[in-house]
């Protein structure tokens, strides 16, 4: 079938049923585009921005079929207190990459090729119809730091690591139309889309039509801050979308949150999040999409927008979008667009009532309200971006935490011991001193303080250069300038930046069991240091480039210093990291660092100063300078008007058309990959990074009915807040591990392992490395730490892997469940924590409550997501996890219906669970036993 005519076949880029008469034009200086009115809907004045761009979707894409009038009529007479009730077809107008997620999304492509045209279809409709970009940024790792060839040996070890999954993506580009890659070395995915990807109002064949997205990392959203709706869905999602298939959808709630006043001196972006993320998390606002408007918008700078729209993930909602106004015509042309472009946004903004009007105030299903100066500096931690501690707070509430990670027999430690024992030198990384000397301090000290201890494990550590130092609980190990939420953002960076010259100016240096890193977005921001003369001031403390990649904040933090990393695991000490990135759950940013914060920038070049997390950075000198003075934060800690002058002065628009003038090119290294062709892949049976999925092994041109679930068993039985992250493999492979001991089989020596991320192509690694996460606790197994469970087909249940279990209950024809707690899959919209949950045979998860991408995740692996009832759990229903499972009901999704409730029977207990298969459309994708077998059907 010829492409056009498969275009007009799944209703992509062909003309609107037009029931409305919303087709008209739009004249913009010489260049007319076609367009579709809101108007046209009736009086939507009031709409939230979010449901107008969905409105405009509708009205463009209505086909009579699978998107109606009255679906556009639905969202232009939207009840803002309605429950979520009516399903709509969304299109979005691209899909974005990040190349974790994206090369699984291009080896299911290329086994649909393979899978069409054995079931007697036309391979070549397996080809993306929406534009797809995908940035390889996920994939360097920090091994290197602290070296002024950090960067050039990084790259050259991502390069040797990554040859296989790099040449693969390469072919991926040239089979596929309208694919294109960003090769490593550039930039993060989320940046590079704000800087240069995002269109904010496309063109495509004369029409113009706002810019939308979803892409296969959870912070997607950053996008919002332009304007732009668009989220994160798993890669099997973000296939359907590359294949023509609309996002199912109910119309949203939608909160306001009115912004007003501004940041007060002292304040940064990173702050404003981390408040954000916290009210919105007491809120409730999963599912849900976030608008901001009022008066407080043009207050805050396209950065800080694009900040908190990228921290979406982390407080729930679908989206977190700013409306269009000034400030954002102002940043696409400072970001290097052509004149014509950003002239149409402004001009369609105005057209459509996109324009952001301060005094209007749009109808909400829910309001909140922020006063920016009420705003403090901020940090969160020790586990979740959500904990948000005031920095005042810093100290005391890491003592408080620290209780949970430290052994409570060690040693009290109390601010009157640091104090006055004159015989810890001054760079002991807990020592709180007041800079007047011992004596002073014995004489203001409390009785009251005199109690405030911590637990305490002092040990000595000798560095390989000679350096000889003490490591304490509280230590920080690293600290990370890093991922997209932040060094996309100028002024903290500038800010951070700034930091680092005063400090070196009075003597200052980070202490030397730190792990420094800078890892910025994009190469913009090395352009504006080198220009502003700011780079010497960062690398002599430290802070070299390290990579064009999220590095620490996914994980690829890369290892300690070796001789910190003994004493930690030997010591077993509770040692702290310190990132500018977003997520800072369990066992994610390194597999020896216990506690974790998330702080701006500016705060981590604070914190490798003072190497510890056990200090008041509000109060408490971050050390001495060469006068043998103190040195407290409030004396580095730059004004706006020295940070704006740099700005001004030193980022200019030329920087962003230069360096992405050729984006796709890549380096010589890139260049000269040796690069498979042809319409399909050749898979290669000896290699562990790429591998041939069985997700379409014996699939018939027509579904199987759906089968209720009988005789199973519960492979693990889990608390709240588990996420993706303790879901899906990440990070580090230890050489003990089922992934580990498969590589080693397969000749791949341990310094070649790579990281999980980087073997998602390979199905074998990636389902034994499922509920593997060092942090996991399975309730089933208690007393262990991570992928452990209990296998109930021998007579005593030995405890033993999870991999290993799964493979005895498939060899004996059992079914698996999981039980859970609240917020299951909460965190990163990672496909393979439903891939490898499915691969391993659950059928179906039984949670208190699901986060929004994971629980769609399930669903389009054939995994079906069920809930206790209201109010109910595991521990209020008795149920131990041993129980045999029966869930029946499930057979009347063959009628065509969706049973709000099953029945579970375990053991002897009973009870109706919820059915969270939430829309029409997901159904369908559960009875074809998932997305892909229900494109692929629809495709034949």
């Amino acid at each position: 079938m010829a492409r056009k005519a498969w275009k007009r076949k799944v209703g992509i880029d062909v003309a609107s049923k037009n029931s409305f008469g919303a087709q008209g034009t739009l004249q913009v200086g010489a260049d007319s585009y076609e367009i579709y009115r809101l108007a046209a809907a009736g009086d939507v004045s009031r709409l939230p921005y979010s449901l107008k761009i969905l409105l405009e979707n509708l009205l463009r894409t209505e086909d009579g079929a699978n998107i109606t009038a009255e679906h556009v009529r639905a969202v232009a007479g939207w009840d803002a207190k309605a429950k979520p009730s009516t399903e709509i077809q969304f299109t979005p107008a691209r899909v974005v990459m990040q190349d974790f997620t994206g090369v699984p999304c291009v080896v299911d492509l290329a086994t649909m090729r393979e899978a069409m045209s054995d079931l007697g279809g036309d391979p070549n409709k397996i080809n993306p119809l929406a534009p797809a970009e995908l940035v390889i940024d996920h994939s360097v790792i920090a091994d290197v730091f602290g070296a002024p060839d950090s960067f050039a040996r990084n790259v050259e070890l991502e390069y040797e690591r990554n040859k296989e999954r790099y040449q693969f993506l390469r072919w991926g580009q040239g089979a596929f139309d309208d694919f294109k890659v960003v090769p490593p070395g550039t930039g993060i995915v989320h940046q590079v889309n704000i800087e240069h990807l995002a269109r904010t109002v496309m063109v495509r064949d004369g029409v113009a039509y706002p810019d939308t997205c979803v892409g296969t990392d959870s912070h997607t959203t950053m996008v919002n801050g332009l304007g732009v709706v668009g989220w994160g869905v798993g890669g099997i999602e973000a296939e359907a979308a590359m294949l023509g298939q609309p996002v199912s959808m109910l119309i949203p709630r939608v909160v306001g949150f009115k912004l007003s006043g501004a940041l007060p001196e002292g304040t940064t972006a990173t702050d404003l999040v981390l408040t954000i993320t916290e009210k919105l998390r007491q809120h409730g606002v999963v599912g849900k999409f976030v608008e901001f408007y009022g008066p407080g918008v043009a207050e805050v700078p396209l950065a800080n927008r694009a900040t908190i729209g990228n921290m979406s993930p982390e407080y729930g909602s679908t989206i977190a979008v700013f409306p269009i106004d000034e400030e954002t015509v102002r940043y696409l042309r400072l970001t290097g667009r052509q004149d014509q472009e950003v002239a149409l946004v402004e001009a369609y903004a105005k057209e459509q009532g996109l324009w952001h009007d301060p005094d209007i105030e749009p109808e909400y299903s829910e309001y909140l309200e922020l006063d920016l100066s009420s705003v403090v500096p901020s940090i969160a931690g020790p586990k979740r971006p959500q904990d948000r501690v005031s920095l005042s707070d810093g100290k005391a509430a890491f003592r408080t935490s620290l209780g949970d990670y430290a052994d409570h027999d060690d040693a009290p430690h109390t601010d009157v011991d640091e104090a006055v024992e004159e015989t810890f030198p001054a760079s002991d990384p807990v020592a709180i001193r007041d800079g007047n000397g011992g004596e002073e301090t014995r004489e203001v000290v409390s009785a009251a303080a005199r109690a405030n201890g911590r637990p305490s494990k002092r040990v000595a550590v000798t560095l390989d250069d000679g350096t000889e130092c003490e490591l304490d609980h509280g230590a920080v190990v690293i600290a990370a300038i890093t991922s997209c939420t932040n060094t996309s953002n100028p002024s903290v960076m500038i800010g951070a930046a700034l930091v680092a010259k005063k400090a070196v100016e009075r003597g200052l240096n980070r202490k030397p069991w730190v792990k420094t890193t800078l890892a910025p977005g994009s190469k913009v921001v090395m352009d504006y240091y080198e220009r502003a003369g700011l780079t010497p001031y960062l690398e002599k403390i430290g802070f070299h480039l390290v990579g064009y990649g999220c590095t620490t904040c996914i994980g690829n933090s890369g290892p300690l210093l070796e001789e910190v990393s003994a004493a930690v695991n030997e010591h077993d000490l509770a040692v702290v990291s310190v990132l500018s990135g977003n997520r800072n759950f369990e066992g994610r940013i390194n597999p020896d660092v216990k506690m974790n914060y998330l702080a701006s920038p500016p705060l981590v070049v604070a914190y490798a100063l003072a190497g510890t997390m056990d200090l008041d950075l509000t109060t408490e000198p971050l050390g001495t300078d060469t006068q043998g003075q103190p040195v407290y934060l409030s004396d580095l800690w730059p004004t706006p008007a020295e940070i704006e002058e740099v700005v001004e002065s030193a980022i200019a628009s030329e920087m962003f058309t230069r360096d992405y003038a050729d984006v796709f090119a890549g380096d010589e290294i890139w260049q000269s990959l040796p690069t498979p062709s042809g319409d399909t892949f050749e898979w290669d049976a000896g290699s562990t990074y790429v591998r041939k999925p069985p997700y379409f092994d014996g699939m018939q041109p027509t579904p199987s009915p759906v089968t209720d679930i009988a005789g199973a068993r519960v492979l693990a039985k889990l608390g709240d807040s588990v996420t993706t992250d303790h879901i899906s493999p990440a990070g580090a492979i230890k050489v003990d591990s089922p992934a580990g001991e498969y590589l080693s089989s397969h000749g791949v020596s341990r310094r070649d392992f790579n990281s999980y991320g980087s073997r998602r192509g390979n199905h074998e690694v990636m389902i034994r490395g499922t509920f593997a996460n060092i942090r996991l606790r399975n309730q089933l197994a208690p007393g262990t730490e991570g992928g452990f469970t209990r296998d109930f087909t021998k007579a005593d249940a030995p405890v033993t892997s999870i991999y290993e279990a799964s493979v005895a209950y498939a060899e004996a024809g059992v079914p698996l469940v999981v039980l859970a707690g609240k917020e299951y899959g909460s965190g990163s919209s990672r496909d393979w924590a439903a891939k490898g949950t499915a691969l391993l045979g659950v059928r179906a998860v039984i949670a208190e409550s699901f986060e929004r991408i994971h629980r769609s995740n399930l669903i389009g692996m054939g995994v079906l997501p069920l809930q206790f009832p209201e109010g109910e759990s595991a521990e209020s229903l008795g149920l131990t996890g041993e129980e045999t499972f029966e869930i029946t009901g499930v057979e009347a999704l063959n009628d065509g219906d969706t049973p709000s409730t099953v029945k579970v029977k375990a053991g002897d207990t009973e009870f109706d669970a919820v059915v969270r298969i939430d829309t029409p459309g997901e159904a369908e994708y559960y009875r074809h036993g998932g997305i892909m077998q229900y494109v692929l059907r629809g495709l034949l």
